[in-house]
């Protein structure tokens, strides 16, 4: 579910409990998480609504000035219904602490290794992880578009590999394309030896 910075950051402060979206069918569900900038949300509540139904409170708890403001986003999709969806953050994105630890044993090294290697073998388009994060160490900052260019891939298939590579905490998202995070320099330096 995808959330605005300020109102996920209205929601690790707080200050913001509700989001209401128009699915034609609900994409989460009571008890789901998900990761937002650097915060784990789950969603604690979900319920069909009417637009019109929808109080000044729910609007202030889902980080509007008003009912109008609020009603005015749903105008897209009109023929989906409006889904209210209750929200609280249970903490910080693991993948934060896990990026900065660089103190890597020997162990960890060859668990990262056998992770990767596992991720090629099921790969139907060969060994691709550590093509990537060579890439992404070699062109931070550069636009998803032409890292996936210059090694031959389709775009949405790169950035959900770089996905992966982020779960492991060897990779960090930027403003603009991506970096090695520094348990993913490590990795990759010993890797190579």
């Amino acid at each position: 579910m995808l959330l605005t910075a300020a109102v996920t950051n209205g929601v690790a402060d707080g200050s913001v409990d509700l989001a209401f979206r128009r699915w034609a069918h609900p994409r989460i569900r009571p008890g789901s998480s998900f990761i937002a900038l650097t915060h784990v949300i789950e969603v604690t509540s979900l319920e069909r609504v009417d637009p019109e139904q929808i109080s000044s409170d729910d609007a202030r708890r889902a980080g509007y000035e008003n009912v109008d403001e609020l009603r005015a986003t749903l105008c897209v999709n009109t023929h989906n219904p409006t889904y209210r969806i209750g929200l609280r953050c249970i903490g910080e994105d693991p993948r934060i602490a896990l990026r900065a630890d660089d103190d890597l044993s020997d162990d960890d090294v060859a668990d990262l290794g056998s992770r990767l290697d596992r991720m090629d073998a099921r790969s139907d388009k060969g060994p691709w992880t550590r093509a990537v994060l060579e890439i992404i160490g070699r062109r931070p900052g550069v636009v998803s578009t032409e890292l996936a260019a210059e090694l031959g891939r389709e775009r949405t298939a790169f950035k959900n590999d770089v996905t992966k590579l982020k779960k492991l905490g060897l990779t960090e998202s930027l403003e603009v394309g991506y970096e090695l995070s520094p348990r993913g320099v490590e990795f990759l330096r010993r890797d190579a030896t």
